[in-house]
């Protein structure tokens, strides 16, 4: 049996070694985890025993295919829940995050495959993230960062890359969502701000900081 801790840190790996696929520090896992170095040590080796993960000193950690399965699933039961959550429940996506946190956590497999089939097996959770299935396979699809836009070009929002509930609320501020059309009227090429026309009605300025955490189809 594993525990709800240990689960959180199969996931914190997975997050971590999603982009370049590296060993991850137990530095890094710390940071993610917010929590002791001296902790994540001890944990990992809990975890190694389980055949959870593999773990050299000095090197950093790999999860193994069972940890790896371990944690598919687990992001897979969490973006389901959170579609459940704003399509069923009406919760706004950001609200959704903390309580999928807790949800996913439900071992039942049963529930979790009549979850996914009464959803219609959606590939997107409400942040753009993609579901894996049952198998542990994600439908992947070309986006680009605001941030590298050029002025002129127009693209469709159909991801966040992170979920906090302030950077949501800002942009529901903005009345920005998912599926809004951005279009780059101006890029300030000394701190990266941009105007953008949103939905082909109202200008807004945007941050690079906000720019960079948007995510795009372009427009052709």
């Amino acid at each position: 049996m594993i525990t709800h801790t240990e689960e959180n840190y199969l996931k914190a790996i997975y997050k971590i070694s999603e982009k370049d696929k590296k060993a991850v520090s137990t530095n890094a896992i710390s940071e993610k985890i917010n929590t002791s170095a001296a902790s994540v040590t001890d944990m990992i080796k809990r975890l190694a025993t389980k055949e959870m993960v593999n773990y050299e000193k000095y090197k950093g950690v790999t999860l193994t295919d069972k940890g790896n399965k371990h944690a598919t699933n687990l992001i897979r039961k969490h973006r389901l829940w959170e579609v459940f959550l704003v399509d069923q429940l009406k919760f706004n996506w950001e609200e959704v995050h903390d309580i999928a946190e807790e949800m996913e956590h439900i071992q039942s497999q049963e529930l979790v495959d009549r979850l996914d089939n009464y959803l219609g097996n959606p590939k997107f959770d409400p942040h753009g993230d993609p579901i894996p299935n049952a198998e542990g396979r994600y439908t992947l699809r070309n986006q680009i960062a605001l941030s590298e836009f050029s002025v002129g070009e127009a693209g469709t929002l159909i991801g966040v890359k992170v979920h906090d509930r302030p950077f949501l609320e800002h942009l529901n501020s903005l009345n920005i969502k998912l599926g809004s059309e951005m279009s780059l009227v101006e890029k300030n090429n000394y701190d990266g701000a941009v105007t953008i026309l949103l939905d082909s009605e109202n200008q807004k300025m945007l941050s690079h900081k906000v720019c960079s955490n948007l995510l795009l189809r372009r427009n052709h």
